[in-house]
């Protein structure tokens, strides 16, 4: 290609591992982050265009984006302002190895401690599941022996529905609620039913990398609208654009910096929505784990409009291997989405639906869900000590399952991400999470997953790691 360096590798060995046509975004991610890690892309390389790149491949514009913005996110790439894409600096550099075409990286030992998106064992949980799965294994209904319904087992959706509206507010009946495999399937399937490539969707900035991800490789025409202490700023999506058809918002936690959207901007925003006819896809990712003061409402409960389309998952609760996931739409979309659902997934695990509508019913959901709190907070304050003692200014979340400081002087967020995996401490770099990938410098520290003295031992590691320069 015109653009790249004459050392850099012909980029035509990917062709054998994409697909022909419409590749996904994550198989370019994948191969690309494969040749920066065998060096094959050296640190600073400025990387081919995303329209170069489509070509090349035919792909569309919106996976080869989507691709750069996970390299960008995972800290494997750098977007440099009117300039384009480069390799991160900060990567090692491990040109000496062979690059190999068909190769793919190793299998990951699993996550380290403070990483996002991991959940601890709860024993009491294990053995209870256990012994509603053998009771439906022993014992098993006749709807596991015949495809279902696409929207999930009723029994399921009404304990959601029930929960959903005694816990967050959430109007719904089980009518409204499908049953999906997490927040990626209900996004998806949002994006097939409801928009088209070429739509205009605003998304939070900074922005849960996944979900935006989703949406521009679907080629839809994200608009960044900045978030500040009081949530995403309503006012300026409307001056940026506003017809959008739709809005991806993460209100009562906003991921990544843990605010709150305010009363008066959710009632602006679901105005908003109904006046364009837009829809609002409400992610409420960890609403479960609030460590003070009332429980929030969620945006769709105030939503008289039918404008808000809510969705939230047990990956956060549970574990993310059991893959249960939930959305509650508004009734007149609820057949367009069901007829996507039929062509894509049919349905989801009776087996599996059957024992977790057992255990909301119970009451074994609301037992674990107080005991992982317990653990989780426990784990926060531990972390806390450690980076306070390190002389940084830490705010205490007051909810969620992860928090954002400011990154130690000396180094950049990504490098501290660097510095912190040698020594056995996951964080994630906040800036490559804004648009264009060079927002404000700082750190994204989970603390679930793990017991509080694993989790404050390690971040001891990084933090006298860098105090040692």
């Amino acid at each position: 290609m015109e653009n790249l360096q004459t050392n850099l590798p012909d980029w035509s060995i990917l062709m054998p591992v994409l697909p022909e046509k419409g590749a996904r975004p994550q198989a370019l991610y994948t191969e690309i982050r494969r040749l920066i890690e065998e060096g094959g892309l050296p640190p600073g390389a400025k990387l081919p265009t995303t329209r170069d790149l489509a070509a090349r491949f035919s792909l569309s514009r919106g996976a080869a984006v989507a691709a750069y913005e996970m390299l960008v996110a995972d800290g494997f790439a750098e977007a440099r302002v009117g300039a384009g894409t480069y390799v991160a600096r900060a990567v090692p550099n491990t040109a000496g190895r062979p690059v190999r075409a068909r190769t793919r990286p190793p299998e990951p030992q699993g996550p380290l401690p403070g990483a996002l998106g991991c959940t601890t064992a709860d024993e009491t949980t294990i053995r209870t599941f256990r012994t509603l799965l053998n009771r439906h294994l022993t014992q098993p209904s006749a709807r596991h022996y015949h495809y279902g319904d696409p929207a999930g087992g009723e029994d399921l959706r009404a304990e959601i529905a029930a929960y959903l509206r005694a816990a967050r507010g959430v109007r719904c009946e089980p009518d409204q609620v499908i049953t999906t495999s997490g927040t990626q399937q209900a996004l998806d399937l949002v994006i097939r039913s409801l928009l088209r490539p070429g739509d205009p969707v605003w998304v939070e900035d900074p922005c849960y990398p996944m979900a935006k991800a989703a949406l521009a490789a679907a080629g839809l025409a994200l608009t960044a609208v900045p978030v500040d202490a009081e949530g995403m700023d309503v006012a300026a999506g409307e001056a940026l654009q506003p017809q959008a058809r739709a809005a991806y918002v993460t209100p009562s936690h906003q991921y990544p910096l843990g605010v709150t959207l305010t009363m008066p901007r959710r009632l602006k925003l679901i105005d908003w929505a109904r006046r364009n006819d837009a829809f609002i896809i409400e992610d409420d990712y960890d609403s479960e784990f609030r460590f003070s003061g009332p429980p929030l409402t969620s945006l769709q409960g105030i939503d008289g409009e039918g404008r808000v389309i809510y969705v939230g998952t047990f990956s956060k609760t549970l574990m993310p291997g059991f893959r249960i996931g939930y959305m509650v739409v508004p009734r007149p979309l609820v057949g367009r989405i069901l007829d996507v659902r039929r062509l894509t997934d049919r349905f989801p695990s009776t087996l599996f639906e059957s024992a977790l509508a057992e255990f909301l019913r119970d009451g074994h959901f609301a037992a674990h869900v107080k005991r992982a709190r317990r653990r989780v907070r426990a784990a926060r304050d531990g972390l806390i000590g450690v980076l306070e003692n390190a002389g940084m200014a830490v705010t205490t979340p007051e909810q969620g399952l992860h928090m954002v400081v400011e990154a130690p002087p000396g180094r950049s967020d990504a490098e501290h991400v660097l510095l912190a995996a040698a020594h056995g401490f996951g964080l994630r770099a906040l800036s490559p999470m804004y648009h264009g990938g060079a927002g404000r410098q700082g750190l994204v520290i989970g603390f679930s997953g793990f017991p509080a003295e694993v989790l404050t031992a390690a971040a001891a590691r990084w933090v006298g790691a860098f105090r040692e320069g």
